[in-house]
């Protein structure tokens, strides 16, 4: 992709994204598109599918809480597709490509993509429910639906976790589980980096709530 076309994608990405949420917002957008970028160029990926699913991956974004977000990633590729319709410098052969990789794009949706390229985005974007930004989208997600950082009679999920009672909740349903669905080699590395930063930063939390005589 040229570096024209690609600047003008990301101006579209920059004024539609959500300015109401930190944690998807477009910062989050680049970092997921650059990550994307990188590993693309490594697997020898397809840039014209890999940059503008990237950029438009979030282009729908509603609170985690409501029914509503089960459909961000299809919404947001229907609005993919009508914007690269309007770019005649883009190849038309190629948005159907950039519209699976962004409905494959879904944690919750569990799918194992089958284009190298939505498996590129989906490691790109997984990559930040890991590490130091994670922690931060989390906590940011957490108090915009008003939950607490975590839940005095069991913060550390050793009981139970199936509902999402607090920020801390989603360190053992999402952040700590996405080292192992990574599906190429540098986003694993880059993964289990950020994993052992995350059990690092759980063990002084856990410290200090022993300091504070939350927990014994």
């Amino acid at each position: 992709m040229n570096n024209i076309l690609r600047n003008k994608l990301i101006a579209i990405a920059e004024k539609r994204q959500t300015k109401k949420d930190p944690s998807h917002d477009f910062q989050h957008v680049l970092r997921v598109t650059n990550l994307a970028e990188e590993i693309c160029k490594i697997e020898k990926a397809d840039l014209d599918i890999v940059i503008p699913a990237s950029l438009f991956h979030d282009l729908i974004v509603y609170p985690k809480n409501t029914n509503q977000s089960k459909n961000e990633t299809d919404e947001s590729a229907n609005e993919a597709v009508n914007i690269l319709k309007k770019f005649k410098e883009y190849p038309a052969g190629k948005i159907e490509a950039v519209s699976t990789c962004i409905k494959q794009c879904s944690f919750n949706k569990k799918i194992n993509p089958d284009l190298l390229e939505a498996k590129i985005l989906q490691d790109a974007d997984r990559l930040e429910a890991t590490g130091a930004i994670a922690i931060m989208r989390t906590f940011s997600s957490g108090g915009q639906m008003n939950k607490p950082f975590y839940d005095p009679s069991d913060p550390f999920c050793e009981n139970d976790c199936i509902d999402f009672r607090s920020g801390l909740d989603l360190f053992y349903k999402r952040l700590l589980v996405v080292e192992h669905q990574m599906h190429t080699k540098s986003a694993q590395a880059i993964a289990k980096r950020r994993t052992i930063f995350l059990n690092n930063f759980l063990k002084e939390l856990k410290l200090e709530l022993k300091e504070s005589k939350i927990i014994s």
